[in-house]
């Protein structure tokens, strides 16, 4: 077998893989005190953080996976309603007194890229719905990867989650990584005139729990 010898005929350090824990600080945000705690994904190359309330414990802690979203979550775009589902999730684990909010960066655009994500919703105003604008750009419908929220909740202690999420995927993926789903919670955000039909692709087509749309129905 072929030695892993460098430049320099040293032996080469094998280099990092997973994520790797880099640092935990104190978060004060408008709903209360959280602690940040900043992974770095060796695999992947992204920086992840995980917003963590109280004492968390190892089971059944209420958890949100939230995806990367800048249009939603810091400019307030009314195209989806990831802003308004992270408030929400932020605000349901201080009621909660214990909770994880793990940010997953790599996730804009259901793992597409922001740029990309932005030509998918230019093609959603010209009549393509969510899933027929990404394939029309050559793109997957979903290409996000819950494998490293996993080695995060690995890396916290937690054994078993309440998961708060509409995305049935979100679920198997944690089981199939060694987290037990006991429960999932709706993250039910009213729909506005903006996000109604994106909303109603995502239950139509890529199989999101939103019941509450049904009543948004009736009311036209």
């Amino acid at each position: 077998m072929t030695e892993n010898i460098g430049v320099l005929g040293k032996k080469k350090s094998p280099q990092p893989t997973g994520v790797e824990r880099v640092v935990n600080a104190p978060l004060p945000t408008v709903y209360g005190k959280f602690q940040a705690i900043g992974y770095l994904d060796h695999d992947r190359g992204d920086e992840q953080v995980a917003l963590v309330y109280g004492e968390i414990g190892t089971d059944e802690v209420l958890t949100r996976l939230h995806s990367e979203c800048l249009t939603g979550d810091a400019f307030g775009s009314q195209h989806c309603e990831c802003g308004d589902q992270l408030d929400a999730a932020m605000r349901a684990v201080v009621a909660e007194g214990r909770g994880i909010v793990v940010y997953l960066r790599g996730h804009e655009g259901r793992g597409i890229g922001l740029l990309a994500k932005l030509r998918a919703m230019a093609l959603q105003a010209e009549g393509l719905d969510t899933v027929e604008a990404n394939l029309a750009l050559g793109l997957p419908v979903d290409a996000r990867d819950y494998g490293v929220a996993a080695e995060i909740l690995h890396d916290l202690g937690v054994a078993s989650v309440r998961l708060m999420s509409n995305n049935p995927r979100k679920r198997e993926a944690l089981i199939d990584h060694g987290i037990q789903v006991v429960e999932e919670v709706p993250l039910l955000i009213p729909p506005c005139e903006n996000n109604i039909t994106y909303l109603r692709t995502k239950r139509e087509r890529l199989d999101h729990r939103l019941p509450h749309l049904d009543a948004d129905r009736k009311r036209e």
